[in-house]
């Protein structure tokens, strides 16, 4: 590793000192308490994290031979505010955080029964969430639950965990784990888009996750599996992608509809990092959208580009606000005759007036490229 790539790593870890609390597996205990007014969300979980013992829910950063699945029910407490995790501290409390209720690991065939039968209460839309670099399992699983309770509680959301090594130092690591899981999340992908009961698969890749999903789609493509594709709606959120990679893996996919959409922000300090250990090779994820470049790279290859920048960052390194903008995205779209208001493809700018989620938002979504 050069000097500047030491320099910058440790940088990195300066800023994400406070990382140092982060919860352990400990916070997947069931706890037999309830609360008045708690909302249960039940996640789903295909892994290729190895089981430190087989059958039991508790996961390592090893690689294992052979998918593990699960299924969690998360207590939401009530007093839940949209776009945080409450974390359980050492007395678990569903009346002020987030507690795991319930949790029995599955074999792949009763994980697609659940997903597809009442067991999911009726539910046939299903949302894959493909977590970033850098994220332990606990956490992977616990945003996915907070993402379901404030976006859509309708859609079964199930966890594709790729075996990062949560760690600072772990960045080349997790690469070469995304890159070991291809072959996971693409047979996950085309099972759940194969199931009768599944109406739509909704795919979320955030930062190295991105990178994985386009992978996963490109081989899609090479295998013409092209039936499995067309069943897939792809949300790339800070994807963490070298620029130049980024075009051969579309233009290996090809168009999508709806349109692949990419979440950027050009402010994304995280993303700036990774630019800088790759030589100074730009990421997807900072793209500028008045660039008249990017605009008509966009329309054609029939791309969503939204820039995100005006939606407050939950994290130090705007590197999140795909958590603050889904729930606002959301309710946009439910109160929306029109339903989605930026169905096309093209650049476009998502203004948010207001600090909180709790303040009326408007969507001004500012065409770019073209209506």
């Amino acid at each position: 590793m050069s000097p500047l790539s030491l320099i910058m790593m440790s940088v990195l870890a300066l800023l994400l000192s406070a990382c140092a609390g982060r919860p352990g597996p400990e916070v997947l205990a069931p706890v037999a308490a309830t609360t008045p007014g708690a909302r249960l969300v039940t996640v789903y979980v295909a892994t290729t994290r190895e089981r430190i013992v087989p059958g039991q829910n508790v996961f390592t950063n090893g690689r294992a031979p052979n998918l593990n699945y699960a299924e969690f029910t998360i207590s939401i407490p009530p007093r839940h505010r949209a776009g945080d995790i409450e974390w359980p501290g050492s007395t678990p409390d569903p009346a002020t955080s987030f507690v795991t209720v319930r949790q029995t690991a599955l074999d792949e065939a009763t994980f697609l029964k659940r997903i597809g039968s009442g067991a999911a209460r009726g539910r046939r839309d299903v949302g894959v969430f493909v977590h970033g670099y850098n994220t332990n399992f606990q956490e992977a699983l616990f945003r996915l639950a907070q993402l379901s309770a404030d976006t859509q509680p309708d859609t079964t959301p199930v966890l594709f965990a790729w075996s990062s090594e949560a760690a600072i130092t772990g960045y080349v690591a997790d690469k070469d784990a995304v890159t070991y899981s291809r072959d996971y999340l693409a047979h996950v992908l085309s099972v759940l888009a194969g199931e009768r009961s599944v109406r739509q698969v909704t795919v979320a890749g955030h930062s190295m996750g991105a990178w994985l999903t386009m992978e996963t789609l490109r081989q899609f493509h090479l295998q013409r599996k092209n039936g499995t594709v067309d069943r897939l709606q792809v949300v790339l959120a800070a994807p963490d992608i070298d620029i130049d990679v980024f075009r051969t893996q579309v233009a290996a996919v090809g168009p999508m509809s709806p349109p692949l959409t990419i979440l950027v922000s050009k402010d994304d300090r995280a993303l700036a990092i990774s630019s800088r250990l790759s030589g100074g090779r730009e990421r997807v994820g900072t793209l500028d959208v008045t660039d008249p470049r990017v605009q008509d790279v966009a329309r054609r290859a029939d791309l969503r580009v939204i820039d995100i920048s005006t939606v407050n960052a939950s994290d130090p390194f705007n590197h999140n606000r795909f958590i603050t903008f889904a729930a606002i995205y959301s309710s946009v779209v439910t109160d929306s005759r029109r339903g989605d208001p930026l169905r096309q493809a093209g650049a476009f700018v998502f203004n948010a007036a207001g600090t909180a989620l709790a303040t009326p938002f408007n969507l001004v979504g500012r065409a770019l490229a073209g209506e």
